[in-house]
């Protein structure tokens, strides 16, 4: 027998283990955030496309320079990239509420995962914009004694916003009596 060889029986393929950004897969329920969110995005892009095209426009006419046209060129070029990042983006929001914390996922490029642990949480906000309004949404957004926590929740209807929020309260206020 050479030393190549391998005694024994054959290994086990080696099993996929979830990465940092993907905890506890099969004990956490996941839940989306509404897809509006895209059309609210959308129309935040669009004016601001539309404001700057404007400008760029106008310079191009009044100077006649072919730079402005080249840059309004790459707005629509990089607007049209950006539309479809907001599309992938909305879809990667998400959220889970466990019985100790409240785990918040988004991101594409820069996946990233929040973990709030409701006895750390000082207080709960739900805002909505006009936008927001206008789509029937509104945003929880959790405040902890951490200044880098930027744990929220876009895209949700009133409803389960506010749902959420007193939930949130709630576990907060019952786990923050037991230290």
């Amino acid at each position: 027998m050479s030393g190549d060889e391998s005694v024994g029986p054959a290994s086990a393929p080696p099993v996929a283990q979830a990465g940092p950004l993907e905890p506890w897969p099969d004990t956490v329920r996941w839940q989306s955030i509404s897809t509006d969110l895209i059309w609210v995005e959308l129309l935040r892009l669009s004016v601001t496309v539309a404001v700057v095209s404007l400008a760029l426009g106008v310079g191009w006419a009044v100077t006649g320079t072919w730079l402005f046209g080249v840059a309004l060129g790459a707005l629509l070029l990089l607007a049209g990239w950006r539309a479809v990042a907001i599309v992938r983006a909305v879809r990667a929001w998400g959220y889970a509420e466990r019985e100790n914390d409240l785990l918040v996922r988004h991101g594409l490029l820069v996946r990233r995962l929040s973990i709030v642990p409701y006895s750390r949480m000082q207080f709960v906000d739900v805002s909505a914009g006009p936008l927001e309004r206008a789509f029937d949404l509104a945003t929880v957004q959790l405040h902890t004694a951490a200044a880098a926590s930027d744990a929220r929740v876009p895209g949700l209807r009133p409803a389960e916003a506010s749902r959420l929020r007193d939930r949130l309260t709630a576990l907060g206020e019952d786990q923050a009596e037991g230290l």
